[in-house]
Order: C-alpha cells, then sequence, then structure tokens
C-alpha cells in the first residue's frame, strides 16, 4: 500500500471512530510506529486531523463536512425520483421553500434547467448556487451564521429573516420516519428546531425521504405526521409501514 493510500485509510477509519491510536495503525498497515506518525504528522499540517498522545482525532467541524460530502452522493437514483415528483407538484405562484436537505439539491438540479419562472426561498448555499444560473428563478435566500456541515444556515438570524415569509408550498427532509410513533426526526437539534418553525411557517409541507428512513427514529424529532401534507419517496415502504400510514391517515407519494 503506498503512503497515500495509507494516509487515505487512516482519515476513513477517523471519520467512523473518531480518533486513531499509532499502535493499532502500525500493526493493521505493517509498518512501524515511527510511519504511523509520520502520517499523522503530515495529515496534522494538512488541518485533516489534530495529533494527541499516542494517536490523534478529528477535528469536528471536518467530521460534519465529511459526513455532509458523504449524503450528498449516496442514494442518487431515489432522491432524483423523489425530486421530479416534488417539482410536478410546484406552480409559477407558488412560493416554494427548499430546505437544507440532499434531496433539495437534486430538486434544483431540476429548476437549474426549467424554463418556468418558480419563486424559491431556501437557506441552502448549494441550491442558492444550482439556481443562481437560471435567470428564470426568482430566488429568495436566507443567510445567517453558517451551520458546522457548511451547507446552510439555521440560526436565530436566518429564522428571523424567514418568518416574514409565508411559503405555500415547503419541501423538508427528514433523517427517521416513524409512522407507528408519530414521528418525523433528524440529528440535529439546531436543523430540527429550523424545520419545526419553517413548517409553522408554511401553507402546505411534504416530507422528502428515501424510503429507508421509513421506520427508524432520528436524536431530535421536529414535528408529528399531523403537521405535514404527505411523504414523498421513490418506492413503497413494507406493508406493515402503509398500514399504519393508512390507518393514521398519512398520504405517501410515489413517483408515477
Amino acid at each position: 500500500m503506498f503512503m497515500e493510500e495509507r494516509q487515505a485509510k487512516i482519515l476513513e477509519i477517523l471519520m467512523q471512530e473518531g480518533k486513531v491510536l499509532v499502535k493499532e495503525l502500525a500493526e493493521m498497515f505493517g509498518v512501524t510506529e515511527d510511519s504511523i506518525r509520520k502520517d499523522l504528522s503530515t495529515l496534522e499540517m494538512e488541518g485533516q486531523l489534530k495529533r494527541t498522545y499516542g494517536g490523534a482525532v478529528a477535528i469536528k467541524e471536518k467530521l460534519h463536512v465529511a459526513e455532509a460530502n458523504r449524503r450528498r452522493i449516496s442514494n442518487v437514483e431515489a432522491k432524483r425520483k423523489i425530486a421530479a415528483v416534488a417539482v410536478k407538484m410546484m406552480t409559477p405562484q407558488d412560493l416554494i421553500f427548499l430546505d437544507t436537505s440532499t434531496i433539495s439539491i437534486a430538486i434544483a438540479e431540476i429548476l437549474a434547467k426549467s424554463e418556468t419562472e418558480y419563486k424559491i426561498l431556501t437557506n441552502m448555499v448549494d441550491v442558492l448556487v444550482l439556481l443562481a444560473r437560471n435567470p428564470k428563478i426568482n430566488l429568495i435566500f436566507a443567510g445567517g451564521q453558517i451551520n458546522k456541515s457548511r451547507d446552510g444556515f439555521l440560526d436565530g438570524l436566518n429564522l428571523e429573516f424567514m418568518a416574514h415569509f409565508r411559503p405555500s408550498l415547503s419541501f423538508i427532509g427528514a433523517v427517521g420516519i416513524d409512522i407507528e410513533k408519530n414521528s418525523l426526526s433528524t440529528n440535529d437539534s439546531n436543523t430540527g428546531m429550523h424545520k419545526r418553525r419553517m413548517i409553522e411557517l408554511s401553507q402546505n409541507v411534504y416530507i422528502i425521504a428515501e424510503s429507508r428512513k421509513f421506520g427508524t427514529e432520528a436524536n431530535f424529532t421536529f414535528a408529528t405526521l399531523q403537521k405535514v401534507r404527505g411523504l414523498i419517496t421513490e418506492t413503497a415502504p413494507p406493508k406493515k409501514i402503509l398500514d399504519a400510514a393508512k390507518k393514521m391517515q398519512v398520504k405517501i407519494i410515489l413517483p408515477d
């Protein structure tokens, strides 16, 4: 294994574990501890990690960015299918809110090529970058203090700005959708509070999420299912979940 490959693997382990130990890495790669120390020194100079006694720890901000980048390239086809459904629901009369979700990026990729004059409100940097190129899009961007993932704005300044708007149609991402527990959830409390507030401000809200997220629950519950019009996903979840959704009168929207 080349040195560059070893260092890339060290960063991968660091992203998963949060820390690494020199002795364990030396045994894993079959090299001397001195070689590992040199690897860690190089990576520290590049700003990839922080050296500690006997090993290294991840830089928290780097971890958030790495995780955000990983989510962008996962389940791409499913996200495109969901995005296509969402775009079909839009009209030029709507003020449409897109929140900090990787599916919002997929939606923006479609809108970036559209000739329709949509009105879009967003707090996500990737959506801004994509839609700023299309003069047909009436784009409103809400800034503030950027979040840890470096992909959007969720702070008090942002919410103060958002409070002036009443989106007619909002698409909100979720990490967990547990129909039996009547729970929509995400991993971060700041993100969850922002989603909760935007649901309150919006006339019609749809959750956009891959079917693999059904039946799961994340760390922070931001809404109950009664707060949204429906759940847009790429394929039908298991029958048990469909039955629970029907019982609760929760609308699950699938591609044609």
